[in-house]
């Protein structure tokens, strides 16, 4: 487990473990703490230069069942493809470096590292595609250098990624891991640091674990989401450290499938854009549980986002345990996203449930399509501070008002909230 998570990430009192006890986790399958690979394959050794090749036939010439071990030093190489089976062991001491040249994850097409009207022009920097079992493990760090002036070019992936914004394109930059059409999947241990763009992306992956990461960026860089599940089912994401420049972890739909049976518990997340769903769910998201979380600074808490033009079904998503500190939008479940979107594809979110969610101030959004379409959430022991501010808006929330502060809209009650301090009392026993 990582310091900054043992210092930050904070279990709750005996009294809401009770409560979790009866909770089921959404992730239909029996999860387990990863451990060390039996098997070693391969040693490899830094060369003090582009290790890429070296790795890859590493990889490629290791049997299913074993792991290719980077012991201490620095590691450079370009786009590296995962084989079944196959785990890659970083170890204490040992950083994988991504290097910064977008010839080494072009797609052929010359696009990786400009801006173009799309931005799928990179190789990630470490593939899973179409295989099962294996994935990553260790104590050590990847490290996609997004910061670093790009190879024959004064500016960084990041600085194109705002550039980009700035000019109405996209950027081409590597994702740091794509997960695409694989089973079984472990990343357990390592940090991911400085991502070019995601640092993990998933499309249509069945079974996946994310156990005690430390993912880390610089809040001001642009897409570099922690841990984006999409088109998937049976993952989880526990005891992790998450501060990104954009989404802790997004859930996403869109048009390559349903995402379902989601647990992302025992968490910490530092700055980003916080706990999210969607924007993408036209295909559908549902059982989805999030417990046990630490939202600090982040810009949103809790949020679902979508709008006509890529919505669709959320149903059954249960937060329970959440201690919120220094949102803007501690609870944001917006309909309209982009308000100037057009589309048929309207969202509908039903069966959200949030239980023991504890902040401070801010703006606490709730806003359907209109009344056909409105947002059904229910409140149990929702508590912010007096200074915070309902926006209630096409939505039927169900709860006992004298256990909901501030009052909703409408209503009175003389119990005066707790907010963080209450949270920060629930939330004693630290994680070892």
């Amino acid at each position: 487990m990582t310091k900054l998570f043992r210092e930050w990430v904070l279990l709750p009192t005996v009294a809401f473990m009770v409560l979790c006890s009866v909770a089921e986790a959404q992730d239909r399958r029996t999860v387990t703490e990863p451990v060390a690979p039996r098997t070693v394959c391969d040693r490899p050794v830094p060369s003090g230069k582009n290790d890429t090749v070296r790795l890859q036939d590493a990889i490629d010439n290791c049997p299913a069942g074993a792991a290719v071990y980077l012991g201490r030093g620095e590691f450079r190489s370009g786009s590296l493809e995962m084989k079944s089976g196959v785990t890659l062991w970083i170890g204490r001491g040992a950083t994988l470096f991504a290097i910064p040249e977008p010839a080494a994850y072009d797609k052929g097409r010359g696009q990786c590292g400009r801006i173009g009207a799309k931005g799928d022009g990179c190789r990630p920097f470490i593939s899973f595609s179409k295989t099962r079992g294996g994935g990553i493990y260790g104590d050590g760090i990847i490290d996609g250098q997004g910061g670093a002036p790009m190879v024959g070019n004064a500016e960084s992936w990041w600085q194109l990624a705002r550039r980009a914004q700035a000019e109405g394109g996209n950027q081409n930059a590597p994702r740091l891991i794509q997960i695409d059409h694989a089973q079984d999947i472990t990343v357990s241990g390592v940090t991911l640091r400085n991502a070019p763009n995601f640092h993990v992306a998933m499309n249509r992956v069945e079974g996946a674990t994310f156990w005690g990461l430390t993912i880390d960026a610089p809040a001001d860089a642009r897409n570099t989401d922690g841990i984006d599940p999409g088109a998937s089912q049976d993952v989880t994401i526990t005891r992790s450290f998450i501060r990104t420049g954009d989404d802790n972890v997004a859930i996403k739909a869109g048009d390559n499938g349903p995402t379902r049976h989601i647990s992302v518990t025992d968490n910490y997340f530092g700055w980003g854009h916080g706990m999210s769903i969607g924007s993408e769910v036209n295909s559908g998201a549902s059982d989805i549980l999030v417990r046990n979380l630490t939202l600090d600074g982040t810009t949103s808490g809790l949020r679902i986002k979508s709008d006509v033009s890529r919505g669709g079904l959320i149903e059954r998503v249960t937060y329970e345990n959440v201690c919120l500190r220094g949102n803007r939008w501690p609870v944001a479940f917006d309909t309209k996203y982009d308000p100037r979107a057009q589309g048929t594809r309207i969202p509908v979110y039903r069966q959200i449930v949030l239980r023991h969610v504890h902040g401070e101030n801010g703006e606490l959004l709730m806003r359907g399509v209109d009344d056909r379409h409105a947002l059904d959430v229910a409140l149990e022991d929702v508590r912010f501070a007096d200074t915070a501010t309902w926006q209630l808006e096409h939505a039927n929330v169900t709860a006992d008002h004298s256990d909901v502060s501030p009052p909703l809209p409408g209503r009175a009650t003389g119990q005066l909230s707790r907010g963080w301090e209450g949270c920060a009392r629930a939330f004693r026993d630290r994680i070892e």
